[in-house]
């Protein structure tokens, strides 16, 4: 159901975001992979994304790092930040 609370735009994009990151952070990644990561993945999302995703990066860094070290799910991670409804 893609019209519940929490699908917003700003949403979606951090969601869009997490998951690049989660994908090239790999599983089980450690703080180096995701510091990684964090680096390629907005390259990777093109230049109007890329923008957004540097930005979200550059504020919640160490929130995005812990929870890919966790194992969070972006849609998780998003809300904790505030981009998504829990």
């Amino acid at each position: 159901d893609m019209s519940g609370p929490g699908r917003g735009k700003k949403c979606s994009l951090c969601t869009k975001i997490l998951q690049q990151i989660k994908a090239m952070a790999g599983d089980d990644p450690d703080e180096a992979a995701v510091e990684k990561a964090l680096g390629k993945a907005c390259r990777a999302l093109g230049r109007r994304l890329g923008r957004a995703c540097k930005r979200v990066v550059k504020k919640y860094r160490e929130e995005i790092s812990e929870a890919l070290q966790n194992g969070d799910q972006p849609q998780d991670t998003c809300a904790a930040i505030g981009f998504c409804e829990a």
